[in-house]
């Protein structure tokens, strides 16, 4: 992995997680740093999958972008369909 593909791959994590914290709206009771955390650790998951797929070049490929945005948008639309989800409920005379 080059230095402009892990840079790549963290602007594009981060942007995309940003965004994608502004738009979920079920995404508020998370913390802040989850969607961007996911963002750029989906996108650095597929520029390792690119690179141990092909030789690749001296910095990001198109391929490798493409990858990127679509690793990190899946991995922040899973964050906010699963960061909030309530525990299981419990009777009240129930303890755990």
């Amino acid at each position: 992995m080059t230095g402009l593909s892990l840079i790549a791959a963290v602007t594009v994590g981060a942007f995309l997680g940003a965004a994608g914290r502004m738009v979920a709206v079920r995404c508020r009771t998370a913390p802040w740093w989850l969607p961007p955390a996911a963002g750029v650790a989906a996108a650095l998951l597929a520029t390792v999958a690119v690179r141990m797929a092909t030789a690749g070049g001296p910095g990001p490929t198109l391929v490798e972008l493409v990858l990127q945005v679509l690793f990190a948008a899946a991995g922040v639309t899973l964050v906010a369909l699963t960061a909030d989800r309530p525990g299981p409920v419990t009777s009240p005379g129930e303890t755990r």
